[in-house]
């Protein structure tokens, strides 16, 4: 004989089915954005960032040239003046290049450390995302199927549920004693 199922609810497999509903409504949209800003941040990092650096640093070192060619022209002037301005002004321009080259190193160490530490909280995520969207919504179905089910079965007049007997006539002498 199969084992009976010891289902004392159908109600609380219907509720855990529109909470498990609930839940993939609000858990899928908040991993879809968690997936999209780690993919953002990931495109800040060694495109948008990098590209925008690399533009400065050519700028910043156009800047530099250009502050050293007024400084040599200032020296090799017939004019008394001082070439104190001139040289600031390399040192100024010297720093901003320094600088554009110190955060293109910082965000080559940033993309290994993306690459390093968030791709496998990345591949976590791809993975829970996969299990809200295949995974889950079919529970979701088995679970409404698993309802209908119960409910035609206590519609029928289950044996032992107070309903009718089946059409086999007199139910067997051990569910008689269960009863």
């Amino acid at each position: 004989m199969a084992e009976q199922a010891q289902v004392t609810s159908v109600d609380a497999i219907a509720a855990f089915r529109a909470s498990l509903v609930l839940y993939l409504n609000k858990t899928r949209p908040a991993v879809e954005q968690v997936n999209a800003e780690a993919m953002r941040t990931r495109i800040w990092v060694q495109t948008t960032q990098r590209q925008h650096w690399e533009n400065e640093r050519r700028l910043r070192r156009r800047k530099l040239e250009q502050a050293k060619e007024e400084l040599f022209s200032a020296r090799l002037s017939q004019f008394s003046q001082s070439t104190l301005l001139q040289t600031m002004a390399v040192q100024r321009a010297e720093r901003a290049v320094e600088e554009a080259e110190g955060k293109l190193a910082l965000l080559k160490k940033w993309s290994h450390e993306i690459e390093t530490r968030a791709e496998p909280l990345v591949k976590q995520i791809d993975q829970f995302q996969g299990f809200l969207t295949v995974e889950l919504p079919k529970a979701v179905a088995q679970l409404r199927l698993l309802v209908k089910a119960l409910d035609a079965y206590t519609d029928l007049g289950a044996p032992g549920a107070g309903g009718a007997a089946p059409a086999g006539g007199d139910p067997p002498a051990a569910e008689k004693g269960a009863a």
